[in-house]
């Protein structure tokens, strides 16, 4: 059952970064006069409204082209390309942003320092490709770091400890364990928003989480407990998706996600027969598919219901979107979970 409460509609992405990845970021572009002809591979088509992007994707090659030194943003994704030599990119410092994604890269075929000098890389894409590990070294400028959909099992030793400008590492899809990361392993992104290890082997929340990060997605593991000083280290964590592993709540302290920082708390296909206790500044709340017999309003209310009054609209809970169904509760919902949460836009049951 769906109950819409009011006429708002909101949309939450899943992450800060939205958009094809194909498409440059705003502020990035650098349109700068007629583009010279003769130094664009044949393989590869020079847009003449963009001068320093390079289009090689979806042209079946299997080695990357001599890459001029005009380009800023390298498309060469959607290839069958198992090698990265130094010669391809021994006159392209400038380059800002490598799509290699859907190639089959292995870490053997990438050559030792290419990618750390490219001193003004901001944005790495390899995901589908044949890696096994992180490759490395990398260049300190670097932003983003896209690495999902490979067979990764193994972050080398201090491989992120210059990466001080690294915001998003996504490693989605991968082979990591609770062995692939050690307590130090993450230590040098001190301004990390986004850390994506969904779709892995883990069976313990990833220990040492950059201060800064926002966003934690740990879908689809299988992680069955939550220490329960977790998230004292990260002040600002709003995101957190731990949809689809083994958590309970024997294995989930009280009060672990009571955090006033989280927006946004997604435990969808678990194994929790209670609703946790949430904060007042929770917006969004996922608890579909667990084993939820009933839902008690006057519980899980992060204030005396008798507090939440008419007049303290603004300054009560912040619940927009509830959804409970795939679990064992009944309609009609409990009246003192509207009391209580009446920002409320949408609970589906």
């Amino acid at each position: 059952m769906v109950l819409l409460l009011g006429c708002t509609f909101l949309c939450l992405t899943a992450s800060v970064w939205c958009g094809d990845t194909q498409q440059v970021p705003y502020g990035l572009s650098d349109f700068t006069g007629s583009p010279p002809t003769f130094d664009c591979p044949k393989e590869c088509f020079c847009p003449p409204s963009f001068p320093t992007a390079l289009y090689c994707d979806n042209k079946n090659l299997d080695e990357i082209p001599l890459i001029p030194s005009r380009i800023r943003y390298l498309y060469i994704n959607n290839n069958q390309i198992e090698t990265v030599s130094e010669k391809a990119f021994s006159e392209a410092s400038e380059l800002k942003w490598i799509n290699l994604s859907r190639n089959k890269i292995t870490n053997k075929g990438i050559g030792k320092n290419i990618f750390k000098n490219l001193k003004h890389l901001l944005y790495l894409y390899m995901e589908e490709n044949q890696l096994e590990e992180v490759p490395g070294p990398l260049p300190e400028s670097l932003e983003q770091l896209r690495l999902a959909k490979n067979k990764i099992s193994k972050i080398p030793e201090g491989i992120f400890d210059t990466l001080e400008n690294l915001t998003l590492l996504d490693l989605h899809n991968n082979k990591l364990d609770d062995n692939s990361i050690s307590a130090n392993t993450l230590k040098g992104l001190k301004n990390l928003l986004q850390l994506n290890m969904a779709i892995n082997t883990l069976k313990k929340m990833p220990p040492g989480l950059p201060t800064n990060t926002v966003q934690l997605f740990l879908d689809n593991n299988s992680i069955d407990a939550i220490p329960e000083d977790y998230f004292h280290s990260v002040p600002r964590i709003s995101f957190i998706r731990l949809n689809g592993n083994k958590l309970s709540d024997k294995g989930v302290p009280q009060n672990i996600f009571n955090i006033s920082s989280i927006l946004d708390l997604q435990l969808s296909h678990n194994h929790f027969t209670e609703v946790p206790q949430i904060h007042l500044n929770l917006e969004h709340l996922h608890l579909h598919n667990n084993q939820i017999l009933n839902v008690n309003g006057t519980m899980i209310c992060p204030l005396p219901i008798e507090l939440v009054h008419d007049n303290d609209f603004e300054s009560g809970p912040r619940l927009r979107y509830l959804r409970l169904d795939g679990n064992e509760i009944k309609p009609p919902i409990p009246m003192d979970l509207i009391m209580c949460f009446r920002h409320l836009r949408a609970v589906i049951i």
